[in-house]
């Protein structure tokens, strides 16, 4: 497994057994994890009501910060 942004982010989530299946799923970028919904999950293969729950946590996260950095370029 070679790590990359993704296997980094599930580490921090203390999911990096998922890392894998995301990469092979085609999610190796953080801007695509940012789509990821509840089919998605299902496709990757989490089926742990927390784990799901921490990676839309996540994926919350990372959408707020895109947000907050595109209001810097605009002050």
């Amino acid at each position: 497994m070679c790590t990359n942004i993704v296997y980094e982010w599930l580490k921090t989530l203390q999911l990096p057994q998922y890392a894998e299946s995301f990469v092979d799923n085609g999610y190796d970028d953080l801007e695509v994890c940012k789509q990821i919904g509840d089919p998605d999950l299902d496709a990757i293969g989490v089926a742990a009501p927390h784990h799901r729950r921490r990676i839309h946590e996540a994926v919350r996260r990372l959408k707020e910060a895109d947000e907050a950095a595109a209001g810097l370029y605009f002050t």
